[in-house]
């Protein structure tokens, strides 16, 4: 299993990006990704999350009503849409994955995924 995010980059506070987890070896929708950020000189911390089988999604509060998560199964990518970008959101952003599915919940913990990707660089100016 591979994961690749991309579509990071700079833009205003305000602003808006989406980001995008292309994942390979993943064989059916029973997996799990969380979409995780870290911020310089920070812990990682989970942003947001879906069920592939059933499209269940968590948010972390920060971003409620300002982040979306969903999925393309026939794409095999996960993206992440986020509004009103504020200088707080500035982090590497990272998508985690477990497939198939070895726990009954996966949440916002990062601890609970197995495959990474590099990462992606988010910058919002003030």
């Amino acid at each position: 299993v591979q994961l690749v995010e991309s579509g990071g980059g700079l833009v205003q506070a305000g602003g808006s990006l989406t980001l995008t987890c292309t994942i390979s070896g993943f064989t059916s929708d029973d997996y799990a990704i969380g979409w995780f950020r870290q911020p310089p000189g920070k812990e990682r911390e989970g942003v947001a999350s879906i069920s592939g089988s059933d499209g269940h999604t968590e948010y972390e509060d920060s971003v409620k009503g300002r982040f979306t998560v969903s999925s393309d199964n026939a794409r095999h990518t996960v993206h992440l849409q986020m509004n009103n970008l504020k200088p707080e959101d500035t982090a590497v952003y990272y998508c985690g994955g477990d497939h198939p599915r070895r726990r009954a919940y996966y949440g916002l913990n990062y601890l609970r995924y197995d495959s990474w990707g590099h990462g992606t660089q988010v910058t919002v100016s003030a």
